[in-house]
Formats: C-alpha cells, sequence, structure tokens
C-alpha cells in the first residue's frame, strides 16, 4: 500500500513539474537568446537533472526539443531584427545591442574565422561562451541572407542543447536527489562560461 501511495503522489507532481516546466524553459531559452543576460545553458542542464530523475518516458527528449527550439527561435529573431537595423538608415536598438555585447577584437577574429571558414564557425560559436554574438554580429556585417543563417543556426542550436543536456544527466546521475544534480549542473556550466576569460586574462599577465 504504502509502494502504491508514493506511485500515486509522485504521478501528480511530475505532471505538474512538466506541465510548468517545459513553457517555463521555452519562455526562458527565447528570452535568452534574445536578450543574452539569462544564463540559458545553466538552466538546459538543470532542467536536464531534474528530467533524469523523473519517471515519466521522454522527458529528457522534451528538454532537447524544448531547449534547442526556442534557442533557435530566439536566435532567428534576433537576426532578423538585426538584419533590420543594418538595413536601415539609422540602425536599431538591436543592432546596437548586439554591438555592445561584441568586443572589437573578438569581432576581428569571428570575421576572419567566418571567411576562412563558413558556416562551420556559426555551429561552433553556441558552443564557446561568449561567441555567439560576435559571430552573429559577423554574419550581419557580412551580409548572410536570413536562409543562410538559418542552415547554419539549426545545428549549432542542437550541439547546444546536447552539450548542456549531457552536462545536466553527469550532474544528475553522480547523486541521488535532484537538487544536488542542480548544483552541480550550474557550477559546471558556471566554470565553462569563465574559464575561458580566465584564461586570456592568464596569457595577458605572462
Amino acid at each position: 500500500m504504502s509502494l502504491l501511495a508514493a506511485a500515486s503522489q509522485s504521478v501528480p507532481q511530475e505532471s505538474t513539474q512538466q506541465a510548468l516546466g517545459y513553457p517555463m524553459l521555452f519562455l526562458l531559452v527565447l528570452a535568452g537568446a534574445l536578450v543574452p543576460v539569462v544564463p540559458t545553458g545553466a538552466l538546459v542542464s538543470s532542467a536536464a537533472v531534474v528530467a533524469f530523475h523523473q519517471t515519466a518516458p521522454f522527458a529528457l527528449g522534451l528538454v532537447f526539443v524544448t531547449a534547442s527550439l526556442a534557442a533557435f527561435l530566439g536566435d532567428v529573431a534576433l537576426y532578423w531584427l538585426g538584419r533590420r537595423g543594418v538595413g536601415s538608415k539609422n540602425g536599431s536598438r538591436w543592432l546596437e545591442a548586439i554591438r555592445a555585447r561584441a568586443p572589437e577584437d573578438r569581432l576581428e577574429q569571428a570575421q576572419t574565422k567566418l571567411a576562412e571558414h563558413g558556416v562551420a564557425v556559426l555551429v561552433l560559436s553556441r558552443l564557446v561562451p561568449a561567441g555567439r554574438l560576435p559571430v552573429m554580429l559577423a554574419c550581419l556585417l557580412a551580409r548572410w541572407p536570413l536562409r543562410r543563417f538559418v542552415r547554419g543556426d539549426l545545428p549549432a542550436c542542437l550541439a547546444w542543447a546536447v552539450t548542456y543536456q549531457f552536462i545536466g544527466i553527469l550532474g544528475g546521475s553522480l547523486f541521488p536527489e535532484p537538487w544536488q544534480g542542480v548544483v552541480v549542473a550550474i557550477a559546471l556550466t558556471l566554470l565553462i562560461s569563465v574559464a575561458p576569460s580566465l584564461w586570456r586574462r592568464v596569457r595577458s599577465l605572462r
């Protein structure tokens, strides 16, 4: 009887988490793609930890689909808004927002790599911390059509979702409690995000 009672309590809890969690994940990742202040990688990893501990089938698959779709739609929307700014005499606040988060040295590197390697740079840009916006701005300044950007951004978003979901699965598999895995996943994503800037500082000091 105790097992049946526990099962009957867990099902509504999981269904409630799914009903609220997936739409929230979609909206937050979408917002993070448009306004890059939300730590979307940590969100995906945390959602993967929770899904890993759920009994519902396809929970991890739903996290992957939700995160990659939201990231893709957000990127495409931001690129479309940026293209309108490039084509306008006065620009746009969206284009200026991208410029503000793309330092000149990173932009120059992105333009050079984009000219040499094309779409492959766009695919890798989402896996490099703070690499998405400089490459997106380089694509805008190179006047890539939206269709070409979409072809490169789709596999980029899929690879990004897989990477951060794997971090969440790793964190979830190490600990019995979901909150412990969430803490580890967030710590790993933050470490990944700050590691390149710390390495650049060390190199500059040397």
